[in-house]
């Protein structure tokens, strides 16, 4: 960036703060001299704020709380149990993106198992598990399809890869979820304090803006699709801002270089080929109706628990003073867990949030003191 542009985008910056600091402190007066509250759902959107600087650029008037937007972070211990008792069979090997290994289950962790000799292997896409099953003939070859609806159409494309070349030893244990049921169960609790939503550029490429709808005519709250650069995220609190201080609630789109209100059709076809909607759990907020994806059965046989189906009957959930749960759902910050940055830091996380990368408490933890300047 040369100098030109970085005073330009220096600029730029400190036009929309002064638009959202005044923006903001004409809704509060509407609100009882209370903040406006926003929540970014996106765990990418969360380590961006960060990094950028956002939280200590805003006036006190705007807050920014996080969401249950990682999908390492939601994934409840069970599907983890489940996954590191398939680890333990010697005729398996599991695939898996890297940010699975720590991830705690009720008694080990996949990064665990894989010191014991299980065969964990990380990839960088499903579809590296094809290779993998068609070198190992004699193996069950089980990748965690794990994330929400970024990640889905190119798990369900795997396994419609895997049937068009007869590999029949490649299988998928399943818990992707979806991110419109969530928002509408936190918002159906009233301890959910929120003005506005700061919503996923990279799951509404697949979806559209069209699926959020529900956040302004059920619940009568803005929601701006945006991008992950600080000037993006800023014109997207910009709008929000603007919003609520005019008593408006819609679905705007700042990301409509690469988001359209449909949608991507051919993902969408992908994924409800391969997939249905279901129940699943979600850490630390319980099972939720239609928020999952399982297998249409045309693709049992990919589905390593119809295939090979395990009881965990005896398995305990192990209690901590972890409180990931709240801090998903946007009723705690980071540093109010006791285990926050003390027993919890990444090198020995407790729980998920601390472990991936896209953790809240990761991003806390990291980024939580830093600062930065605009054109610097």
């Amino acid at each position: 960036m040369n100098t030109s542009d970085k005073k330009k985008t220096k600029e730029l910056a400190q036009n929309l703060i002064s638009e959202i600091t005044r923006l903001s402190k004409i809704a509060m007066k509407e609100n009882g001299g209370r903040p406006l509250r926003f929540m970014e759902v996106c765990g990418t959107h969360t380590v961006a704020i960060f990094r950028g600087g956002i939280r200590q650029l805003l006036p006190d008037s705007v807050e920014l709380v996080s969401g249950p937007g990682c999908p390492v972070c939601v994934t409840h211990d069970d599907y983890m149990d489940k996954a590191i008792a398939y680890a333990q069979r010697d005729d398996v090997i599991v695939t898996t993106f890297g940010d699975m290994l720590k991830v705690p289950g009720s008694k080990s962790s996949l990064s665990n198992e894989k010191t014991k000799g299980a065969d964990i292997r990380i990839v960088y896409s499903p579809l590296d598990s094809i290779e993998i099953a068609k070198e190992n003939p004699d193996k069950k070859v089980i990748f965690l399809a794990v994330g929400f609806e970024t990640t889905a159409p190119t798990a369900a494309a795997t396994v419609l890869a895997a049937k068009q070349q007869n590999v029949n030893n490649l299988f998928m244990l399943s818990a992707h979820k979806l991110v419109p049921p969530v928002l509408n169960l936190l918002l159906s609790d009233e301890k959910t304090k929120v003005d506005g939503f700061i919503l996923p550029g990279h799951v509404c490429v697949v979806t559209g803006t069209e699926e959020f709808d529900f956040l302004a005519d059920k619940f009568h709250l803005p929601g701006v699709v945006t991008g992950f650069e600080p000037l993006e995220i800023l014109r997207s609190l910009y709008r929000l801002c603007y919003q609520v201080a005019n008593k408006e609630a819609k679905i705007e789109n700042e990301y409509g270089s690469v988001v359209k209100p449909e949608g991507n059709p051919q993902a969408k076809a992908i994924m409800s080929r391969v997939y249905r909607k279901s129940d699943t759990s979600w850490r630390g907020m319980g099972e939720i109706p239609l928020s999952g994806l399982k297998m249409q059965d045309e693709f049992k046989e990919y589905d390593i628990e119809n295939v090979l189906p395990l009881s965990l009957e005896n398995a305990k959930i192990k209690k901590t003073a972890c409180r990931c749960g709240e801090v998903l759902q946007g009723l705690i910050k980071p540093m109010e867990c006791p285990l926050f940055g003390k027993a919890c830091i990444p090198e020995h996380a407790i729980g998920p949030c601390m472990v991936s990368v896209e953790g809240t408490c990761a991003a806390w933890y990291k980024y939580g003191g830093g600062k930065f300047v605009f054109g610097k």
